[in-house]
């Protein structure tokens, strides 16, 4: 019973070699340890125009900031007045089988959809307009469309 094969010797070589291995590496990592940097090797600055840098920013350039001129929020909108809202235009194209078409607005020269259900009364191309516009999916409609000068 006292008898060793010889596949124990190998293995309980196996294992002392690799935790001859294991205690190396662990010596090597102790004495190439780079943790530790100093305040001033991990610092880093972000210059003026918002990148980032090893070197502090130059004094001269600072700006002073009033905390009042800081603005949290989105911004604050004007009132718009309701007749500017309403705008003129000329029809280019209109599909009355389909029911959709185009009004060429005159203040912007933008090309703005028009569905039949936004109509007040039927439109024919080279009508003069007025109507107002809201955001759709794929850009801006036509809405509350009436025949005017």
């Amino acid at each position: 019973m006292g008898q060793e094969t010889m596949g124990k010797k190998e293995k309980e070589k196996k294992k002392a070699k690799k935790r001859q291995e294991k205690e190396e590496k662990k010596q090597e990592r102790k004495t190439n340890n780079n943790k530790g940097k100093s305040l001033d090797e991990m610092m880093a600055y972000i210059d003026e125009h918002g990148n980032i840098s090893a070197t502090p920013p130059d004094p001269r350039k600072k700006k002073d900031i009033k905390l009042e001129d800081i603005q949290l929020g989105a911004a604050k909108q004007e009132i718009i007045d309701p007749a500017d809202l309403i705008r003129k235009g000329v029809v280019t194209f209109f599909n009355e089988t389909k029911g959709y078409g185009f009004i060429n607005d005159l203040k912007s020269q933008d090309s703005v959809f028009v569905h039949v259900n936004q109509l007040s009364e039927t439109i024919k191309e080279g009508d003069k307009v007025t109507f107002e516009v809201e955001m759709g999916p794929k850009g801006y409609n036509a809405v509350k469309v009436k025949k005017g000068s």
